[in-house]
């Protein structure tokens, strides 16, 4: 009998070795790994399903076409015809308003003409300029810098566009605020045309990917690229930051938290501050370098134009640089997501085209000048290699380096004051698209503020492709329904716009200093 059990309990012990040895071995792995791991393989495989989706390509001449991609290249090349070129011969009446000539303080809003032109570029002036250009260049070769010139250009078009129909269509409450954006002309816009159901359908489909856009490429890859600039300059791999993305995250978070209680206001004020600053820095930092090389300026040009049209990168030749182009400068410029009409919703002004004539700057800043220079930096310094593993701010930084040794710690508080920006001007953006879906309570608001802050943790603990995968995904869903709606009440801005014209070529518009 004693026989027996003994063979029995060392049967039993056998099959629980065979069955819980995998088991056990699988919890050491896990165990073993870091907490910034665990986080990646959890959100890696979501990020991927997103971005197949999002980015459904067809094949032309053995290239993938991501479809996303070419409605937004069509978008900002339609919007330039239909509004005669809008983007240079508004140019310069565009930067008076900005000055405040044109501005009434008695006007209904919340925030000056320069405010709303700083909170909109503080969501796009930063690491789509730093960090997103590495990556273009780094996948499309240097003709992508082309690309993306030209994308900043006609995305002028398309941003005058949605900004323009923003402040036409806001809300307006009792307080004092407002409330505009995507959300709101889509709905209200197309009620006016008879389509108040499909109005309704895009606004809410639109607000839930803005929402995502929010804490994805307006926070996790900020966050995210903030990171990787600090644990570079402190040692990387030996350095004290090691494995502790997420500490990074946690810390940052509560200093967003501590900003976007305030609202737009408080936004406004530190954006308007912080931006200009710190573009002021990187700007002259690049436009050294470039002085410094002169001798290679024309070389580097000649690179950018024959890489445009002859590029043999992994991309796929000039095809490949032409989607990393106009790719990287729409998430960028962000021109077609809608997401800046809703910050331009809440300045003082009784016309909405005058801050479709502000918006139309964006671009030409964010593209056109600061993209161009970091291009310029990384193809005259002799780091990029097509295909190339090092990317993303990693890129850049060292880019800066080869001339400027010590530049990239200043990149490093640059990075994260852009990137601190950025995600306290995408909180504002979720946080109206969330007010839209889920109503604008106290309790509401905080519930969204919290996810907002919590998400910074993963998003500086995850690796860079995941991020960019999830990134892409969230921000170009939001073109797929803000640009149907563009399209269909383009005939309004249209209107608007000669009726302003024409009364400002008459004097019945004033200036006011």
């Amino acid at each position: 009998m004693k026989r027996k059990i003994n063979a029995a309990l060392a049967a039993v012990m056998a099959t629980l070795t065979i069955t819980l040895l995998p088991a056990l071995a699988m919890a050491q792995e896990v165990a073993e790994k870091s907490i910034d791991a665990q986080i990646n393989d959890f959100v890696a495989p979501i990020a991927k399903a997103v971005v197949d989706v999002i980015f459904f390509s067809v094949p032309f001449s053995g290239v993938p076409i991501p479809l996303i991609v070419v409605w937004l290249i069509i978008a900002a090349l339609i919007f330039t015809l239909y509004f005669g070129f809008i983007q240079f011969f508004a140019f310069r009446h565009a930067i008076d308003i900005v000055r405040g000539k044109y501005t009434n303080p008695n006007d209904p809003g919340q925030i000056t003409h320069f405010q709303a032109l700083s909170t909109a570029l503080s969501g796009t002036v930063g690491l789509g300029n730093i960090a997103g250009v590495a990556v273009a260049v780094s996948i499309g070769g240097a003709g992508a810098t082309f690309w993306m010139i030209l994308a900043g250009l006609l995305g002028m078009a398309t941003k005058f566009t949605e900004c323009t129909l923003g402040v036409k269509y806001r809300n307006e409450h009792a307080d004092g605020s407002v409330s505009g954006g995507p959300m709101y002309y889509l709905s209200k816009g197309l009620a006016e045309k008879g389509m108040g159901g499909l109005g309704r359908i895009l606004a809410v489909l639109f607000a839930f990917c803005c929402i995502f856009g929010a804490l994805g490429g307006g926070n996790m890859f900020q966050a995210n690229q903030s990171f990787s600039q600090v644990y570079n300059v402190t040692g990387g791999d030996a350095g004290p930051l090691a494995g502790s993305g997420w500490i990074f995250g946690a810390v940052l978070a509560v200093i967003v938290g501590a900003v976007i209680i305030g609202g737009i206001r408080t936004i406004a004020s530190v954006t308007s501050k912080i931006v200009p600053f710190m573009l002021i820095i990187y700007v002259l930092a690049a436009l050294a370098i470039i002085i410094m090389n002169y001798d290679k300026i024309g070389w580097a040009f000649g690179q950018i134009i024959d890489g445009a049209f002859t590029a043999t990168g992994v991309a796929g030749g000039a095809i490949g640089a032409i989607l990393q182009g106009f790719k990287r400068a729409s998430f960028s410029n962000e021109s077609g997501m809608g997401s800046a009409a809703i910050a331009h919703s809440a300045v003082k002004t009784k016309e909405p085209i005058s801050e479709g004539f502000v918006a139309l700057l964006e671009p030409f800043i964010d593209t056109v000048v600061v993209c161009t220079l970091t291009a310029l930096v990384i193809v005259i310094s002799g780091e990029l290699v097509v295909g190339q593993k090092i990317a993303g701010v990693a890129l850049t930084s060292k880019a800066f380096a080869v001339n400027i040794s010590w530049f990239p710690y200043v990149l490093a508080v640059a990075v994260v004051l852009f990137a601190f920006s950025t995600m306290i001007a995408w909180s504002y953006y979720g946080l109206k698209a969330w007010t839209y879906l889920f109503g604008g309570s106290s309790i509401s608001e905080l519930i969204y503020k919290l996810i907002f802050c919590l998400a910074i943790i993963p998003g500086s603990a995850m690796n860079l492709s995941a991020i960019i995968d999830f990134t892409d995904g969230t921000f170009f869903a939001m073109a797929i329904f803000n640009i149907i709606g563009l399209y269909l009440l383009a005939p309004v801005v249209k209107r608007e716009l000669q009726s302003y014209m024409t009364r400002l070529k008459s004097g019945e518009i004033q200036k006011y200093r």
